[in-house]
Parts: structure tokens; C-alpha cells; sequence
């Protein structure tokens, strides 16, 4: 892989990034193997020059990492401009993958300020607020599928948009074993999940990303979220319309898909 050929592929997909656009696929030289997408990731990303909102777990479902012969996750930048409150629309495109339901965390600024190595005992303290979420995924690239953990991470990590509910405070929750579900009512479509199959449990995830925010020395001058990644998988949208995803005892989430 050249310099400049990355540098040519990366300008191609920050621009339909910043565009709303679909181009070509990327060849596989870039997206077959997670190290080689971790640097077209990081190198796309050093051009985006929007706000970022926060970071998202990618890859999360054990049994996925498995089948893809990959040992964890990853954790891709997420911009204030993907991010939306609760009830708000969301335009899809053919290139769509589906629609996720996660726990999403608001983290205090002052975790960057952290001189101790992250850990689980020492990341609580940083939590403000706790929420339901939903993720529509996709690409910017005619391409379907997942074929690897790479085709995720080279494209921003397939996030489209972020759709987050009602934020409770943090209280130490627990979030081990909670029943979640994402359905459309109107079309009788409906798909129940368990927030243990994300990565063993959402703060399990959350210290994943935060242990490699501090390993990359990632700095932000605001409180941010973290995405904790799916309890459901990736649920088709099988119609356009209201998505409503439900997380017991941390509320529900809603978004029209236009």
C-alpha cells in the first residue's frame, strides 16, 4: 500500500462522508485486513474537521468476531452531526445495512485528564449520564454485506447516523442481562436481543473503547459518548417508517426511517 494511493482513497471516502454520496468500492487491499482499514480509518478521519460528539464500538458480537477470525473490536470517531434526539428522522439509502439498538454513555471531559491507566474501577466516576440508542449502519460504497471487520472500519465504521434517547443519570447501573427489543409496529416487525451479547456486557465495551482512547492518546475539550455497540445485531429495515428499540430499565428510543 502507497502513501499515495491510501491518500487518494481516503480523499474519495472523507468527500462522500462529508457529501451524503456513494462511491465505488475500495479495493480489498484496504479493507480485507483490520490493520491496513485501521490506518485508512485514522487517515480519513485526521481530514474530517467537523465536531466530534464521540466514539463507537464496532465489531462487539462475539460469535461475529469469531466467524471473522478477529480477536476484538475496534472504536471509530463519531461527529456531531450524525448524532440526533430521540424521535428524529433518519434518510436511508439501498446501501443501508439496518438499524441497531444499543447503550450509548455520556462521559465526563475530564476522563482525558486521567493520569492511571484506565481501568474498571476508575471509569465510573467519569459516567454522567446513561441512554438507550439507536444506530442506523451503512456504507458510503456499492457494497453489501460484511465480508470482514475491515469493511467496517475503512468506512468510518459504518455509522450513518445516532439517534439517542432519554439520558438517565448514572447510578452505577447494571447492565449486564437486560432484555432489549427493536420493532415496527407497523409492519408486525420485531426483534428481541440481550445486552450480554455486546462484548459480555455495555461497560465491558465502554472500557474497550477508553482503554484504546487513552493507549492512542485521543484528546476532546467536551464531554462525550461512547457507543456501546449492538444488542440486537444488525436488524434489516424491512420498510420504511417509526423504529421504537426498548432496553429494560433504561427506557426506550425511537427514529422514522425515511
Amino acid at each position: 500500500m502507497t502513501i499515495k494511493n491510501l491518500n487518494k482513497y481516503a480523499n474519495r471516502l472523507v468527500n462522500a462522508f462529508l457529501k451524503n454520496k456513494i462511491i465505488s468500492p475500495l479495493p480489498l487491499r484496504y479493507t480485507k485486513k483490520i490493520s491496513e482499514a485501521q490506518k485508512l480509518r485514522k487517515l480519513c478521519e485526521s481530514k474530517i474537521k467537523k465536531p466530534v460528539s464521540g466514539f463507537k464500538a464496532a465489531g462487539t458480537g462475539i460469535p461475529v468476531l469469531k466467524k471473522l477470525k478477529e480477536k476484538e473490536p475496534f472504536y471509530a470517531t463519531v461527529y456531531k452531526h450524525n448524532v440526533l434526539k430521540n424521535k428524529k428522522s433518519v434518510k436511508i439509502n439501498k446501501f443501508t445495512m439496518g438499524i441497531e439498538l444499543e447503550v450509548c454513555y455520556l462521559i465526563n471531559k475530564n476522563f482525558f485528564k486521567l493520569k492511571k491507566k484506565v481501568s474498571k474501577n476508575n471509569i465510573k466516576r467519569f459516567i454522567n449520564y446513561i441512554a438507550p440508542c439507536i444506530e442506523v449502519v451503512g456504507y458510503r460504497q456499492r457494497k453489501k454485506g460484511i465480508k470482514s471487520l475491515g469493511d467496517l472500519c475503512s468506512d468510518f465504521g459504518a455509522n450513518i447516523k445516532f439517534v439517542v434517547g432519554a439520558k438517565k443519570k448514572f447510578k452505577n447501573q447494571n447492565v449486564k442481562n437486560l432484555k432489549t427489543k427493536i420493532f415496527n409496529e407497523k409492519i408486525n416487525q420485531s426483534v428481541s436481543g440481550n445486552t450480554n451479547t455486546v462484548y459480555i456486557n455495555p461497560m465491558n465495551s465502554l472500557l474497550f473503547v477508553l482503554k484504546k482512547l487513552q493507549k492512542d492518546k485521543i484528546k476532546l475539550k467536551n464531554n462525550f459518548y461512547v457507543f456501546t455497540g449492538s444488542s440486537v445485531g444488525v436488524v434489516p429495515i424491512l420498510k420504511k417508517g417509526i423504529y421504537k428499540g426498548v432496553i429494560d430499565r433504561l427506557g426506550s428510543v425511537s427514529t422514522r426511517i425515511n
